[in-house]
């Protein structure tokens, strides 16, 4: 007979993504893991594998949660240069309101473990071609409605951007000068012509 789990499976990932997103990966000890998901490690091995499978599992937890709330943050407007401008401007609030600056748990991930692991290589580099179509089907969205200029190369526009949110994100974990960071957006907005 197949025992049940006696552990909600979602919960106990999304407690293992929180962790890794706050230490990283090579930070982060079996003991830090079975305290904060609540679980033996008989358990993690039983639902999610090793260290490096969880790790996994929690960062595609977070690409796809990421995925969508981009997707969700750019469609919120009508107008496609308020759509980047709030979208810009939030990430720079966000971070700036928090007592920890964790980043984003992606892009800390491609910093820490892409560079000598081609499967992490992979995993960022695919959130990072999503996020590109996402941008690039917003900058298309406003070329159909005559709000950005037709002269526009829209998948080199959207990469820049991408590029540009991943330097900015980076960045803001050493708490650069406020103004600083906002005279950077304004400029990264103006690309939206």
């Amino acid at each position: 007979m197949v025992r049940l789990r006696e552990f909600d499976e979602e919960k106990a990932l999304d407690a293992a993504m929180q962790l890794f997103w706050e230490k990283g990966f090579e930070s982060t000890s079996l003991s830090d893991l079975t305290s904060r998901m609540g679980i033996q490690r008989p358990s993690i091995y039983s639902a999610f594998g090793d260290k490096k499978e969880l790790f996994e599992a929690a960062l595609r937890k977070y690409t796809q949660s990421h995925a969508a709330y981009v997707r969700a943050s750019l469609q919120n407007h009508s107008s496609v240069k308020e759509a980047f401008r709030a979208f810009f401007e939030n990430i720079v609030a966000k971070e700036y309101e928090k007592n920890q600056n964790r980043g984003c748990f992606c892009i800390n991930t491609m910093v820490e473990l892409s560079p000598h692991d081609e499967k992490f290589e992979i995993l960022t580099r695919e959130h990072q071609m999503y996020l590109s179509v996402l941008f690039q089907e917003t900058i298309e969205r406003g070329l159909r409605s005559g709000e950005l200029s037709t002269l526009v190369n829209t998948k080199k526009l959207a990469q820049t951007l991408v590029v540009s949110l991943i330097g900015l994100t980076v960045m803001m974990k050493s708490r650069p000068e406020r103004s600083f960071v906002d005279n950077s957006v304004k400029v990264i907005l103006t690309l939206l012509k």
